[in-house]
C-alpha cells in the first residue's frame, strides 16, 4: 500500500484531544444513546465533481448497518447497544473498529432486520459480516489506521470479520472506471478517505462518498395530498434539509408508502441530479427511510 506523509503540526495536541474524546465515549452508560450521530462516527460528504482522487484511499461503499466497536461494546452509530450473539462479540479484537454489518449487495432490509432484534437470532447472525473500514477514534492518520485494523483483524482470525479493501487511484478517469465496475456488480458507489487525515467525529471534508447520483437526507415535516390516481393518498412528503430548506418529495414513493407515509420527524434519504441556483435539489427522488441508528 502506498504511504502518504502526514502533517506534523499540532500532532501531539490532536492526539491528546482524540484520546480524551474516545475515553469520554467509552465511559458512556452501556445503553445510552449519544446526543447526536456526530458524537460517535465520521460522516461522509458528497464527492466534488471532477476532483482528483490523488492523496485518497478508495473503497466500495457498502449498503449495511453502521456499527462501532469501542473495544468492549458494539453499538449503532447513534450509540445504542447492538444485541449481537456472544460468539460474535467474543470474536472481536480489543482494537476499536468502525464498519458495516453486511450480508450481501441488495440485502440491506434483511441485515437491518436481523441486527435490530432485542434477542439476536443465531441463524441470522451467521450470515452477517462485519466489514471494517477504520480503527475508530485512534489518533493516527487514516493510512496508518488502516494498517492497525488490518493487523487486528488478521490476529482475530474470524471469517466474518473482514477489512474493506482500499486502493490508490491515479486520476479521475481511473476513479470513474472503478465506480462503473462497482455499480455493474450491484454495488452502491465508492468512499474516498484522505490518506493523511486524522480521525474526527461528525461531517468531515476528509471523507467523501461517490455515487452515480448523489443522495442526501431530509426530515419529514408535512404531507401534500395526492391528486388524480393518488387522490386519498399522500402525493408528496414535505421535507426539510439540515440547512433549513424545504421542498416536496413525491417521486420514488410506492403506493404502500403513500398509504402509510413515514411519520413526521422521520429522516429520509433522497437522490437528485444537481441543484438549483438557490441550492434546492433538482429531480429529487425518495430512496428510503433513513436508518434510525
Amino acid at each position: 500500500m502506498t504511504m502518504f506523509r502526514s502533517p506534523r503540526a499540532s500532532a501531539l495536541s490532536r492526539r491528546a484531544f482524540l484520546l480524551q474524546a474516545a475515553s469520554a465515549s467509552l465511559l458512556a452508560p452501556e445503553g445510552a444513546v449519544a446526543a447526536s450521530n456526530s458524537d460517535r462516527v465520521q460522516l461522509a460528504s458528497a464527492w466534488p465533481v471532477g476532483q482528483s482522487p490523488s492523496g485518497y484511499l478508495v473503497s466500495e461503499k457498502f449498503d449495511g448497518v453502521r456499527a462501532v466497536w469501542d473495544g468492549q461494546v458494539l453499538r449503532f452509530r447513534s450509540g445504542r447497544t447492538i444485541s449481537a450473539p456472544p460468539w460474535f462479540l467474543s470474536g472481536l479484537p480489543a482494537t476499536p473498529l468502525d464498519g458495516e454489518l453486511w450480508m450481501a449487495r441488495g440485502q440491506f432490509d434483511r441485515v437491518s432486520g436481523a441486527v435490530r432484534k432485542a434477542v439476536p437470532q443465531d441463524a441470522e447472525w451467521r450470515d452477517v459480516n462485519y466489514l471494517v473500514f477504520d480503527a475508530w477514534g485512534r489518533a493516527e492518520p487514516f493510512v496508518q489506521r488502516v494498517d492497525v485494523l488490518m493487523q487486528a483483524i488478521k490476529k482475530a482470525q474470524q471469517p466474518w470479520l473482514i477489512p474493506v479493501a482500499q486502493s490508490v487511484l491515479a486520476d479521475n478517469a481511473a476513479l470513474q472506471a472503478q465506480l462503473k465496475a462497482v455499480i455493474e456488480q450491484g454495488g452502491e458507489g465508492l468512499v474516498l478517505h484522505r490518506a493523511d487525515a486524522f480521525w474526527q467525529a461528525g461531517r468531515t471534508q476528509a471523507l467523501f462518498k461517490l455515487k452515480p447520483q448523489p443522495d442526501e437526507e431530509a426530515q419529514v415535516v408535512g404531507y401534500q395530498a395526492g391528486k388524480g390516481r393518488l387522490k386519498g393518498l399522500t402525493g408528496a412528503l414535505l421535507v426539510e434539509t439540515a440547512q433549513g430548506q424545504r421542498f416536496a418529495l413525491g417521486t420514488g414513493l410506492s403506493d404502500a408508502q403513500r398509504r402509510t407515509p413515514p411519520p413526521l420527524g422521520t429522516w429520509v434519504t433522497y437522490s437528485y441530479r444537481d441543484r438549483t441556483p438557490s441550492g434546492l435539489p433538482r429531480f429529487a427522488s425518495f430512496v428510503r427511510v433513513r436508518d434510525p441508528e
